[in-house]
């Protein structure tokens, strides 16, 4: 059994890159190093002030973590490279929690970066076992074989075994573009397009029956970084303690006994995403029931519908009829994505789950001030990765209070950008680089050209 936390954590800042087309543009150091420079902005404090740094990515080599960190200084810290699947970024989260929590760390920097390959997910090791290759095999033997790619089919499968309409499943794809166009950092695809048709999202390309194209999230190119805090860390530095969000409960989990047992939803990741949301959702003290936001892992519209009812947002089985009614979207009972969510907003592996972190943040700071939902003092993320693994992590206020929006001048004036980064999405100076990085250990060589491309996308 996990031993539980024994002292608070915080998220104190939070950067993104723009979510962009995998064209092979952008390297992974440059969206590290941009998330990473942005966070540290976010937070208030140098790299000499980070004590343990955790690089989360999935397609790259051993040790991308150090040639990202390295550009902000060589200090001899720990770096951790994690590699969780699609619930990466989430995991690199949990493990900086746990550090700052148990007293191993006072301040953990945390980056995800993904630089992808257009379509599909595919393996990139062809001469030894798939490690989701029982799934594979089991599907098969059940289901038959298609040429469709092995997520959408997976996926698909549970639209089929769920039993609902095609366009009841297909609505939990439209709702959230609607307010994808709020969000600075989406990946321009038609999915984000809020007026696009039901109808265009049920015709457009059929990937395997009956998920289309505009039900499955797009691959992406991103970067996303936090800085977690300690309790004294915080207490040090008391004129940053209104920006700080509390971890408030967070667990981490795998699979259950059930994930071979044929059925297509526990294949998807039910049980642990509805064991982790109870753990998660005790330790925080909440009624899951009252939170009014979400981020939720919706690689597919029909993941979006079982994970609502693993969570317990709707009642057992009654996913669909919230879904129908409006209640997972503005003017519903809570808002699901508002970000927009992986099918409208992109899904960078490394950097879903920590995106996800910094919308949720945002909003409990009241600065998506043109998405923020009336009454929200607490957030719920879900993050998960098939093989598998689930993250779910509550937030809270600090202080407690309701969120209350902030207009974006003075969200400039707090972060000293002069820019709200919840609403545009724009970069730094060279200067400001340079306030945030090592001041005693830094290196030009490790830097490289990666600041100068990186200011030459701003």
């Amino acid at each position: 059994m996990v031993k539980k936390a024994t002292s608070p954590a915080y998220v104190l800042g939070v950067g993104m890159t723009k979510f962009i087309k995998p064209r092979g543009k952008v390297d992974y150091n440059e969206l590290g190093y941009e998330a990473g420079i942005k966070a540290m902005l976010d937070a208030q404090i140098t790299y000499d002030d980070v004590d343990q740094g955790v690089a989360c990515y999935v397609y790259g080599d051993s040790t991308c973590g150090q040639r990202v960190f390295y550009q902000f200084g060589l200090t001899q810290i720990p770096i951790y490279n994690v590699n969780n699947n699609c619930s990466t970024g989430s995991t690199g989260l949990a493990m900086a929690r746990t550090m700052v929590s148990h007293g191993a760390a006072d301040c953990v920097l945390v980056v995800g970066f993904e630089k992808m390959n257009p379509g599909s997910l595919q393996s990139m090791y062809n001469d030894r076992a798939n490690p989701t290759g029982l799934f594979g095999t089991m599907m098969a033997e059940t289901r038959g074989v298609t040429n469709a790619p092995a997520p959408p089919r997976c996926s698909a499968m549970l639209a089929l075994n769920t039993k609902r309409s095609t366009a009841q499943q297909t609505k939990t794809s439209l709702k959230s573009p609607g307010s994808t166009t709020n969000t600075p950092s989406a990946t321009p695809t038609p999915n984000s397009n809020k007026n696009t048709p039901l109808d265009q999202i049920m015709k457009s390309p059929m990937i395997h029956e009956p998920l289309t194209k505009l039900q499955c999230c797009p691959t992406s190119d991103g970067g996303a970084a936090a800085v977690i805090v300690s309790q004294e860390f915080l207490d040090a530095r008391p004129h940053l303690k209104e920006n700080a969000i509390l971890i408030a409960g967070q667990t981490l989990a795998s699979d259950t006994d059930q994930v071979y047992n044929q059925s297509s939803i526990d294949l998807m990741g039910f049980g642990m995403s509805r064991y982790a949301a109870r753990t998660a959702i005790a330790e925080a003290g909440v009624n899951v029931k009252d939170i009014k936001v979400c981020e939720l892992h919706d690689c597919f519209s029909a993941n979006e519908m079982i994970t609502i009812d693993a969570l317990e947002l709707s009642e057992p089985g009654k996913a669909h009829e919230m879904v129908r009614k409006g209640d997972i979207t503005y003017g519903g009972k809570m808002v699901i994505n508002p970000s927009g969510g992986l099918i409208s907003k992109g899904h960078p592996l490394g950097a879903t789950g920590i995106a996800q972190c910094a919308e949720l943040v945002w909003h409990l700071r009241g600065w998506a001030n043109n998405r923020l939902i009336d009454g929200t003092n607490a957030a719920l993320q879900h993050n998960l990765g098939l093989g598998g693994a689930v993250v779910v992590t509550v937030y809270k206020r600090a202080d407690g209070k309701v969120a209350a929006a902030v207009p974006s001048d003075v969200v400039g004036k707090v972060n000293k950008l002069g820019y709200n980064p919840a609403v545009e999405a724009r970069g730094f100076t060279a200067a400001q680089a340079k306030s945030v990085i090592s001041q005693k250990h830094s290196s030009e060589y490790a830097v490289a050209d990666a600041q100068e491309r990186v200011l030459a996308r701003f």
